[in-house]
């Protein structure tokens, strides 16, 4: 199966006599400056508003506006999707600053799949610009020589493929650029000027581009990180650019520096001679010689010789140096050995088949790459495959074209492509990180995706990718062409997750980073060890933290921008309280954009203090109904609909007790088994299974003794009093369910599983996420959650509700009206890339958090917690906190510590979780058990098979 090693792109080979290499200009490129003839059948209208009011646009640009939008309209027609609406005539106003909004400048062709994602994942905030003239940028003030980008016309897209031409008035300021760099005559420069230092995140530069499509550099540096295997290749550069200064990077790869371009025959031809006899050529029969550098981005300028010809090799790299300007260069290159598919002794393909394999590689949470897909072009030996000239298609279908049709060689395949290409862009992130914001093409400027081709050879008797070279938008067309199979409704397919997913969900994390920096936050209520992750976030988004905390010796008052010392325990004294802190707020002239808060004891005053000041917040009366338990329960059981389902289907008997009276009265109210709880409780302190009259007088007597004030258990609620209620026990397995809620509407959801509790204690013993439930009993938790919710009045906000699946459906646990405590922020960020701390940040400043509709998890956690009751000698030991964040820090485990003290107690909460990471629920589990029975966590007291079995 010969591979090709040639570059990419819409023509054939040209022969080194072609205008290409002569150094003029093929009419079809930039010629006259005119878009190629319209040769879109279709019937959409003509008659659409394309002119933006007050950017005319001349002749040529025009031309190129209407070829555009007329490719749009063709695209989507061959996707089988509605015709572009023209709603310009009426424009949108808008809030901006406050609202999201994704812009890309290029060729809906090459866009296309992240434009349609774009409309799925943030419906009306993905916009194309089909011209510069759409677009304007304007000096940022107090930051020197940046700009904003407002976007005063584009195309709007929306779930299901819709689209509309829409003018803004006033513009739209743009979020996230995209721009792509080859839009004919002059666009590609317009669009490299107009993503040069933005005060926005930019997914692409000018600057940027001539470094990955630079094949030598890439080369370079791929050989220099030694992860990614490429062609055998010597290089002769003409006056280099400084990355490429510092000689050899490895044995396969040979940098020749020339002063000059003529008089070099000599030394071409012995280090010509020199290379085509090395031993790093292997196998090779063939060498490809060609031109690298910018200007030669897409030029189809390439010779193959015969290994053996050393004068047709020297002959051409000698008329190539004619042409080469400065930071150019020539390569020449082995041609893989052929890799004969499938090994011997296997069926044989009918005639030899070349293949390229491409792919989609996405910068996503935390800087790491995902390879998002992998697609294939295959043709016949003699016309080996290019981007736009063969049919994209599955690995699989093309391997198996070629003959390898075995699942777990296929499966080996794709797990070395996907290890090649996340290793190329996290050499490309590495590189970006040591240039300067110039260098860049801009302080935001970095490089979100990218696509990378290679081609298969044999090393060991193993299939090993090869890695060709990069570019920035022909694998995403690609992808993107494949998928419209997918998206053809007639076909009736089954449809993957989108090439473009990570990379639009990596444009909205950049966004909500941009819409929040230096945003001004009251927080009450600092929280303890279990919160530390707060004020790293912070500084990492750039948030302005002011904080109101009882503790005046807590470590995050040195972490803040303000920090008020103020009792806050008493919350009897709440709105007296809301009201003196409105007052200390005003008078130290805090110019607040919002107030929020994560610690439970602190939601109900932080409800009336933004009541006070003037801020976003859930009403104090829903934040009341949600804080006090038995009132959650009464008040959903008396909705009964309309709407149908309605919360009274989800709760579950319950009573108040503030005595022994109570108790009394409550036994013969609701049936036993039991459960008994601390009204205003956190953490399961206090939480036990009764089983009858006597147990329940007994619990309620050693709480009422044991736990009186906050001084007894702090952060559990006490400073609310010690009331408890009796609610009904309800068999089944239990699920956390964490929401994003912004006016009303539901925008994310989160569910995780619990495993089995040791009865008749209800302290969390493990966790699975994301759940193993089905995708309808998934459904029905969301929805059971999002409705006892709505039925609080709790309408804005992160939100974490516990609920049990029981054969008859969800029912309530209760409601914590914030951010889902323990390990739940961090699992949700690893697993989906989601901040809820940024999210409850967005909603207390009044914006709609940015997040994709339907996030998928990238793997699966299963964790377990430690106790000091049961694990005090292993964490003195074997499971100290310095061997377990040990472990963290080699990503062999995942650590999140929820208590300081080795100190057993009674009434305890767990004092860390350990979690293990994997592909799959019982890959997770399998390490997890491993790693428990090696540290000494598991134990006949603490069996953490029978804890992990819900998971299977």
């Amino acid at each position: 199966m010969p591979l090709s090693l040639d570059p990419l792109g819409p023509e054939w080979d040209r022969p080194l006599g072609s205008k290409d290499l002569d150094g003029e200009e093929s009419p079809e490129r930039e010629g006259s400056g005119l878009p190629p003839i319209s040769c879109f059948p279709g019937s959409w209208r003509q008659d659409v508003g394309l002119d933006c009011k007050g950017s005319p646009e001349g002749a040529e640009a025009r031309a190129w506006t209407v070829y555009y939008y007329s490719l749009l309209q063709s695209c989507l027609q061959q996707a089988g999707l509605p015709e572009t609406q023209d709603r310009s005539q009426v424009p949108h106003t808008g809030c901006p600053g406050a609202e999201v909004t994704l812009c890309i400048l290029g060729s809906p062709s090459t866009f296309l799949s992240v434009l349609l994602e774009g409309g799925v994942q943030s419906p009306g905030n993905m916009l194309l610009c089909l011209s510069p003239a759409w677009l304007m940028k304007v000096p940022a003030s107090g930051q020197l020589g940046e700009a904003a980008l407002l976007v005063s016309k584009a195309v709007s897209f929306y779930p299901g493929g819709l689209t509309f031409l829409d003018d803004f008035v006033p513009p739209r300021r743009a979020t996230y650029f995209l721009a792509g760099l080859g839009l004919g005559a002059g666009r590609g420069r317009e669009a490299a000027e107009l993503a040069r230092n933005l005060t926005c995140p930019t997914g692409a530069s000018v600057e940027l581009a001539r470094l990955l499509e630079d094949r030598l550099l890439m080369r370079q540096l791929l050989s220099q990180q030694g992860c990614v295997a490429v062609p055998a290749t010597l290089a002769f550069t003409y006056k280099p650019p400084g990355l490429l200064q510092g000689g050899d990077a490895s044995p396969g790869l040979r940098l020749v520096e020339l002063s000059g371009k003529e008089g070099q025959e000599t030394l071409v031809t012995e280090e010509v001679g020199a290379f085509l006899q090395s031993e790093a050529l292997g196998d090779a029969v063939q060498v490809a010689v060609k031109p690298s550098g910018w200007r030669w981005r897409g030029r189809q300028a390439l010779c193959l010789h015969p290994r053996v010809e050393l004068d047709a090799v020297v002959d051409t790299v000698l008329a190539l140096l004619e042409k080469l300007e400065e930071e150019e260069s020539v390569l020449v290159e082995a041609m893989c050995p052929p890799a004969q598919l499938p090994f011997p002794g296997g069926p044989s393909p009918s005639r030899e088949m070349a293949v390229r394999i491409c792919t989609v590689v996405c910068r996503t949470q935390g800087d790491r790459p995902l390879l998002s897909k992998v697609v294939c072009g295959v043709g016949r030996e003699d016309r080996p495959p290019r981007h736009q000239n063969s049919l994209p298609r599955t690995l699989e279908v093309a391997l198996a074209q070629c003959g390898l049709s075995e699942a777990a060689q296929v499966a080996a395949v794709r797990q070395r492509v996907k290890e090649a290409a996340e290793a190329v862009l996290a050499a490309v992130l590495a590189l970006e990180a040591g240039l300067s914001a110039e260098q860049r093409g801009g302080r935001r400027a970095c490089t979100d995706f990218l696509g990378v081709d290679f081609a298969l050879t044999v090393s060991g008797r193993a299939l090993t990718p090869v890695a060709l070279e990069l570019n920035s938008s022909l694998c995403l067309e690609a992808c993107g062409t494949l998928e419209g199979l997918w998206a053809a409704p007639r076909l009736g397919l089954a449809a993957e997750e989108a090439a473009a997913a990570p990379l639009v969900e990596t444009m909205l994390r950049r966004s909500a980073r941009y819409l929040m920096e230096g945003k001004q936050l009251l927080l009450v209520g600092a929280g303890g060890v279990s919160k530390k992750f707060v004020w790293e976030a912070a500084r990492d988004y750039g948030l302005k933290l002011h904080l109101v905390e009882s503790d005046p010796n807590h470590f995050a008052s040195q972490l803040v921008q303000t920090f008020i010392h103020f009792d806050v325990t008493d919350h009897r004294r709440d709105e007296e309280n809301a009201r003196l802190l409105a007052e200390l707020v005003r008078a130290r002239g805090l110019q607040l954009d919002g107030c929020f808060s994560y610690w439970d004891d602190c939601l109900v005053l932080t409800a009336l203090l933004c009541r006070e000041l003037g801020l976003p917040c859930c009403p104090p009366a829903a934040m009341c109904l949600a804080k006090q338990k038995s009132r959650t329960q009464l008040h959903l059981s008396r909705h009964h609909g309309p709407p149908w389902p309605a919360p009274s289907l989800h709760a579950v008997a319950c009573c108040p007790l503030e005595s022994e009276a109570d108790v009394e009265r409550a036994v013969h109210q609701v049936p036993l088994p039991g459960v008994m709880k601390l009204e205003f409780g956190a953490g399961a302190v206090g939480v036990q299974l009764v089983e009858d009259a006597s147990q329940c007088h007994e619990h309620f007597s050693r709480i009422t003794r044991d736990l009186q004030g906050e001084a007894d258990h702090p952060g559990i609620g006490l400073g609310w009093g010690n009331a408890m209620l009796l609610m009904e026990f309800v068999e089944g397995t239990e699920h956390d369910v964490d929401l994003v809620v912004f006016g009303g509407r539901l925008l994310a959801a989160f569910v995780s599983d619990n495993g089995p509790t040791r009865l008749p204690g209800f302290t969390e013993t493990a966790a699975c996420m994301p759940t193993g439930l089905a995708p309808e009993q998934e459904a029905q938790m969301v929805q059971a959650a999002f409705r006892c919710c709505l039925g609080c009045g709790l309408l804005d906000g992160v939100f974490n509700v516990e609920l049990k699946l029981t054969g008859a459906g969800p029912r309530l646990i209760e409601i914590n009206p914030r951010m889902g405590g323990f390990y739940l922020r961090d699992w949700i960020l690893e697993l989906y890339g989601v901040d809820l701390l940024l999210a409850a940040a967005m909603v207390a400043c009044g914006l709609r958090p940015a997040l994709p509709t339907h996030p998928h998890a990238r793997g699966h956690l299963v964790g377990v917690m430690c106790l000091v009751s049961q694990h005090l000698q292993a964490l003195s030991s074997t499971a100290s906190r310095e061997t377990l964040q040990a472990l963290h820090d080699q990503g062999l485990l995942r650590l999140n510590m929820l208590e300081e003290a080795l100190v057993p107690g009674e009434y305890e909460e767990p004092y860390c979780s350990v979690a293990c990471a994997g592909s799959s629920p019982a890959e997770a589990r399998l390490r997890l058990l491993g790693l428990c029975q090696g540290l000494g966590i598991d134990g006949p007291n603490y069996p953490v098979a029978h804890f992990l079995s819900h998971f299977k």
